[in-house]
């Protein structure tokens, strides 16, 4: 596949976002995440911030919809399409769909005419011009019936694999479908109020004066109508809110951290837990990370709401970067398969496979293992879990608890995304430990 061939398509067509979102789609297939996929697609074609944000929409809609586009291809094409050629298709279709509000992002008949259009343009799709072309058509005549075809195939119908179904279905028995179609919605817009800066009675006041609908659903969290981009948001530049879900946000409460606590957030990037910690307390916090660039994301946004930590590329299931000294609190948001935010990252689900979460529940254990030494007596940790495996979640948390004789105390436990007004957030988990004196 030929992903940084330069077509003459014009920037602002509707063609070159479907192609650019195309090429970022087929290679979620080879299994590269979908946001590194759309970087190196906005480097290679050197695209205009009209077109990425194009490319960006219509790659994150195929993502929601995969499993549904790839029934109505293996219905209609006549043998399965090249990678980029599906990949094409599978951007066009969920085009020529509404949306859960029942409006059109496109015209039918923009969309048939700027797909064909990229198929042409690019040399691994050129000679699949005339399928491409009759595919979208044929959906135009048959919608009906292949929508009531494709609505009977379990993977068509929720867009996940078939053993995610399942085990949603096992794990949650009475709202599986609730977290199931939730997570094919698009997240809402959440903001953190930074208490040092503003209230969120004075934050909301703001947001309306700037024409902006907001509510408040947390003791900092602020969730807008309709989302905006980040530098629209009135105050994120100077500081005044950050971007967090309202799950995420529970973090820094749960924690309980008390001005001069000594204080460990592991695995800390991007840094939105750290932020809120110290937003809360003055505490000497350190961020630990494996990955020293994803830490300049943490110290990009300490900087812009003028806080300080101490910052350490080091592996959170080793020793060797302690200094030997306890800490108060410690934050273990730890590695986990990430089932539970496929809101904001749709591609999570075709690149997991079933046994990822043993595979990352064993790591998990070794990280908990290592930090609960470095805490202080009396002191808490924090178990935080985006996944919702139990096998990830709570099973981890209680053979943690058997392990080390830890006091398990009050925290919120697995949190479902099922998009009502109370759950409208990502699936986290949380698990709250004392470590006896």
């Amino acid at each position: 596949m030929q992903v940084n061939f330069q077509t003459d398509l014009r920037h602002d067509s509707l063609a070159f976002a479907l192609l650019g979102a195309a090429t970022a789609v087929a290679q979620v297939r080879t299994g590269m995440a979908l946001p590194q996929a759309l970087a190196g697609v906005f480097a290679s074609t050197n695209a205009i911030p009209q077109a990425r944000g194009a490319m960006q929409d219509i790659a994150y809609r195929a993502m929601r919809a995969l499993g549904h586009s790839d029934a109505l291809i293996a219905m209609m094409a006549p043998k399965a399409p090249e990678p980029l050629v599906a990949a094409l298709l599978a951007c066009a279709l969920p085009l020529m769909q509404k949306d859960a509000d029942g409006s059109a992002a496109y015209e039918q008949f923009t969309v048939v005419d700027q797909t064909v259009s990229a198929a042409w343009a690019h040399p691994d799709t050129e000679r699949a011009k005339p399928m491409v072309n009759a595919v979208l058509r044929r959906f135009q005549r048959e919608r009906a019936e292949l929508l009531a075809a494709a609505a009977l195939q379990p993977v068509a119908k929720w867009n996940y694999p078939q053993w995610w179904i399942d085990a949603v279905r096992t794990a949650y028995p009475d709202q599986w479908q609730a977290v199931l179609s939730t997570g094919n919605q698009p997240p809402p817009l959440t903001l953190r109020v930074n208490l040092r800066r503003s209230t969120v009675a004075d934050y909301l006041a703001r947001l309306e004066q700037a024409g902006i609908a907001a509510a408040q659903i947390g003791p900092q969290a602020v969730r807008l109508a309709k989302p905006v981009g980040v530098h629209l948001i009135p105050g994120f530049d100077d500081g005044v809110v950050s971007v967090q879900d309202a799950a995420a946000q529970l973090a820094a409460q749960l924690l309980d951290v008390q001005d001069g606590m000594r204080v460990l957030d592991a695995c800390a990037a991007p840094g939105g837990k750290t932020c809120n910690i110290l937003e809360l307390a003055d505490a000497d916090v350190t961020a630990l990370d494996a990955d020293a660039k994803r830490l300049l994301r943490v110290g990009e946004n300490l900087e812009r709401l003028g806080l300080h930590a101490t910052m350490k590329a080091a592996d959170a299931q080793h020793p060797d970067w302690w200094d030997g000294q306890a800490y108060d609190r410690i934050l273990a948001d730890v590695p986990c398969t990430a089932s539970g935010i496929v809101r904001r990252h749709p591609d999570i689900r075709w690149l997991r496979r079933k046994g990822d979460a043993l595979q990352l529940a064993t790591l998990s254990a070794k990280i908990l293992d290592n930090l609960w030494q470095m805490l202080a007596p009396n002191g808490k940790l924090l178990f935080v879990t985006c996944s919702l495996w139990p096998q990830e979640s709570e099973a981890q948390a209680a053979a943690f608890a058997v392990r080390h004789g830890a006091t398990r105390l009050d925290a919120p436990g697995q949190l479902l995304p099922t998009g009502s007004a109370e759950q409208d957030h990502d699936g986290l988990f949380y698990a709250l430990f004392q470590k006896n004196a």
